[in-house]
């Protein structure tokens, strides 16, 4: 009998629509994050829409070159350009790897240099007085008021992230050594930590669950039009709105809630990231030093 001959596999050029979707599954299916994937996903769909905008376009090394000018051309941040052609590099090398795309077409690709990030972004710093008025702000009688209030002492005195502050339950309030804290906190990439909950903190947190009779499950909850809670929990998009509408109350602009973890971090480790004000005052005792010297 005639042994029968095995054809070659031929790897493509051009990728349709079906063999992308394939390998971004592929890809989506082997992260673990839940941050990652949203961010993986979002980058490789807004690569797969504009690779498909152009017909009979090769996937190589020049292509994903001419996105990357294409997100450059978008006024995006280096980090956020370079998170996006490693979404790409990672959606070309799962391509190869189940078949569709050549290996020596995605090793071109993964070749693809991101762009240099000249300096680094300092970011918003609040002052103790912007802290004391954003907190003013969000202070009021009714239920989401209360609740606002709560949020954001939590994000200045503990500096949670929006993801641990949505996912914060009872029961990771207790009393370790006669001080409140957040016990065994899981965090960014699994890191389990424990974080001290200030005296004030605490006590609007008390005012927000004594108004609204919340138990057991998650701290923070919706709150409806009628001012009743309602649901589960909340999102993380619900905490970010929550911190820009004080903001605007304020008129502060471009406040994040990252930037009162920010705060946080300074107030609890004052040895890190120095706030602009710190390093201004720095730099005038620096120089009166130096003209005493020269004196």
């Amino acid at each position: 009998m005639r042994k029968k001959i095995k054809k070659p596999l031929r790897r493509k050029i051009v990728l349709r629509l079906p063999d992308l979707d394939h390998s971004k599954n592929a890809v989506l299916n082997s992260l673990s994050s839940s941050n990652s994937r949203r961010n993986y996903k979002f980058a490789m769909e807004q690569f797969i829409s504009w690779y498909c905008s152009e017909p009979r376009l090769s996937l190589s090394r020049a292509v994903v070159l001419r996105f990357r000018l294409y997100l450059e051309s978008l006024g995006l941040a280096a980090g956020t350009i370079n998170q996006r052609l490693a979404a790409v590099s990672r959606l070309a090398y799962e391509a190869a790897d189940s078949g569709p795309l050549s290996p020596e077409l995605a090793a071109g690709i993964r070749r693809v240099k991101g762009v240099k990030q000249l300096g680094s972004r300092i970011g918003n710093w609040l002052t103790c007085d912007q802290a004391r008025m954003l907190l003013e702000k969000a202070d009021g009688e009714d239920l989401r008021s209360l609740r606002d209030l709560a949020m954001i002492s939590v994000l200045l005195g503990c500096g949670l992230r929006r993801a641990e502050l949505s996912s914060l339950n009872v029961d990771d309030l207790q009393i370790r050594q006669g001080h409140w804290a957040i016990v065994d906190l899981v965090g960014k990439g699994g890191h389990i930590r424990t974080v001290p909950v200030p005296t004030w903190v605490k006590a609007a947190i008390d005012r927000w669950m004594s108004s609204s009779k919340v138990a057991a499950g998650r701290v923070f909850r919706a709150v409806s039009g009628h001012g009743t809670p309602w649901g589960k929990g909340i999102s993380e998009n619900v905490i970010w709105y929550v911190v820009r509408r004080c903001a605007e109350r304020m008129q502060l602009d471009h406040l994040a809630p990252h930037d009162l973890r920010s705060y946080a971090e300074c107030r609890i480790m004052p040895n890190r990231n120095p706030s602009p004000e710190d390093l201004r005052l720095s730099m005038i005792a620096t120089s009166d030093s130096i003209r005493h010297n020269q004196d």
